[in-house]
């Protein structure tokens, strides 16, 4: 470790006490996404609204969330983290504020969805990217960590949001929480800054860990030029949309599957499902991270992606029995939450850390593809099937088909391109000199 390193890495202002703060917002701003599935039936009471017409809301979230990223990444590289990551949690607590008081479908879509979206997307894409940069030799780990928060946020407010739409209905909940996530996340993003000009950009021993990781910075507009990029594209739309069939619907196919007032260990199934899935969806993020860091990118989504298809197999056959429909929604979420560390991570060792949170928040609007496609086309292609077998049956393909691009297409692509960026970089060199 460099002596910049060394004294970054034992000052207050450490990349470690960076970690912490945006683990922190990231927790304060997870709650709109994961625990959605609880607000489902009041809103569909509260409105008389069909399922799809309310899941718009989610997509919404989503979509914002996602496809305003790249902006969103834009302005926090060139203005620093802490008035767009405050704006960020200040917008997503005022969303549910505004939420609560809506009168209308129209109303939700605004509140909820469009500044739910614009708020958690700054926070979620401007701490991914810095992450990435502060952490060239854990970039995983620490990609995976923050994540984490994201995912682990929801554990602390499952029970007690569901506790409270019981004791005191949608309205009084939605204003609460509301108010404490915009302050817990204001306050993090607060003490939130970039990393030094002369943080490194590859890890030491990346090689050693069968770690493809670049020097060269790339632009934006260089990347969307690159199949890199958008093989990576629509493998994390079809892993996205996977995941978020499940987060969005699962409200809706516990009920048809007749376990969502089911007693396991003297808890309702469903809000017992939903925690124990904020945390294997947290706990995937950075074991996952760790261990890219150890073998590799690609191989690891071999492992990750082929473990969620699997399960989520084995769930559908026994989705109507209480206890496996608990247990196995938390493995399969363990196979689905590492996208959100193994693909920021593989983005920025390809295409370099300069323009790290940029560039990510390209690569992130295949979380709003995956929202549109798990959502309402989801509870579409259900409405129309009258199954749950068929929507099973093709993101189980999907995290199968994902796990075989990354090891038969994916790897050999960012091999062939490093040699290339090396054959040009020593043409370059042999120019200067002639």
């Amino acid at each position: 470790m460099t002596t910049t390193n060394a004294s970054a890495a034992t000052s207050p202002s450490s990349r470690w006490y960076q970690l912490i703060l945006g683990l922190i917002a990231m927790m304060a701003i997870s709650s709109p996404q994961y625990v959605w599935a609880l607000f489902t039936g009041p809103l569909r009471e509260k409105f008389n609204a069909p399922l799809a017409e309310i899941q718009v809301t989610f997509s919404l979230l989503i979509m914002l969330q996602t496809f305003l990223s790249p902006a969103q990444g834009y302005l926090v590289d060139r203005f620093g983290p802490r008035v767009l990551l405050s704006l960020g949690a200040a917008l997503t607590g005022l969303s549910w504020v505004l939420a609560a008081n809506a009168t209308s479908v129209f109303a939700l879509y605004i509140t909820y969805g469009v500044l739910g979206g614009i708020g958690t997307g700054i926070i979620y894409v401007g701490v991914v990217g810095m992450m990435v940069q502060w952490f060239p030799d854990k970039r995983g780990l620490a990609a995976g960590l923050v994540a984490a928060g994201y995912g682990f946020g929801a554990i602390l407010t499952t029970f007690p949001i569901s506790n409270s739409l019981n004791a005191s209905g949608l309205s009084h909940t939605l204003t609460m929480y509301g108010i404490i996530f915009g302050v817990v996340g204001v306050l993090a993003a607060l003490g939130m800054r970039r990393p030094d000009k002369n943080m490194p950009h590859v890890a030491a021993d990346a090689t050693a860990h069968g770690l493809v990781q670049e020097t060269r910075d790339y632009e934006p507009r260089e990347m969307l030029r690159t199949p890199i990029f958008w093989l990576m594209f629509v493998m994390m739309t079809m892993m996205s949309t996977s995941g978020l069939m499940v987060i969005s619907q699962m409200g809706a196919f516990a009920k048809d599957f007749g376990v969502k007032d089911a007693l396991v260990f003297g808890l309702a199934a469903l809000p017992l499902a939903l925690t124990i899935d904020r945390f294997t969806n947290g706990l995937t993020r950075p074991f996952f991270g760790w261990v890219s860091d150890k073998i590799g990118r690609e191989n690891t989504m071999l492992i990750a992606f082929g473990i969620e298809g699997i399960a989520m197999t084995i769930w559908l056959l026994f989705a109507h029995h209480p206890l496996t429909f608990v247990l196995l929604s938390g493995v399969v979420f363990f196979g689905w939450g590492e996208i959100f560390s193994l693909f920021p991570s593989t983005l920025t060792d390809t295409f370099g850390t300069k323009n790290a949170t940029t560039n990510y928040g390209f690569l992130y609007i295949a979380q709003g593809v995956g929202s549109v496609l798990g959502g309402p086309l989801a509870a579409e292609l259900h409405e129309i099937t009258a199954s749950w077998n068929v929507v099973f049956g093709v993101v189980i393909a999907m995290n199968f088909l994902t796990a075989f691009l990354a090891i038969a297409v994916l790897k050999p692509m960012r091999a062939n391109h490093r040699k290339q960026n090396a054959t040009n970089a020593a043409l370059a060199a042999r120019g200067s000199a002639a």
